[in-house]
């Protein structure tokens, strides 16, 4: 049990996500900032008011913060373009050009769901 567990420890994939999860922690300053400093203050001159997190409506004396939903989702919208962006980035640098002329190796589609037929026949 050990050994699994050393296993499971030592995956690619579980360094990868606690990667992720600490370049998330460290990014959302930048993008809380962003939002906050940048954002938030062009919807102020816009708007004259900072933020909207004021902004209520009353449902039998109750107050509806509904301008905190607004400015969460501005939060999002401004992190989910970040993460768009970077991973636009990302992916251009990890493009592979192939050699003009040349095509790729291995078997074409059709020759791979040729395979998969005949195997599934001979089933």
């Amino acid at each position: 049990m050990l050994q699994e567990f050393k296993d499971f420890i030592n995956k690619g994939s579980i360094i990868d996500l606690a990667v992720a999860v600490i370049m998330a922690i460290a990014f959302k300053p930048i993008i809380d900032t962003v939002v906050d400093g940048v954002l938030l203050q062009i919807i102020a001159a816009i708007f004259n008011q900072p933020n909207f997190n004021g902004l209520t409506f009353d449902i039998a004396g109750t107050p509806i913060f509904y301008g905190s939903v607004i400015s969460a989702l501005i939060n999002f919208l401004t992190v989910a373009a970040a993460v768009f962006f970077v991973l636009k980035a990302y992916n251009l640098t990890q493009k592979t050009e192939e050699p003009d002329g040349e095509t790729p190796s291995g078997p074409s589609e059709v020759d791979l769901l040729t395979e998969i037929r005949d195997s599934l026949r001979t089933r």
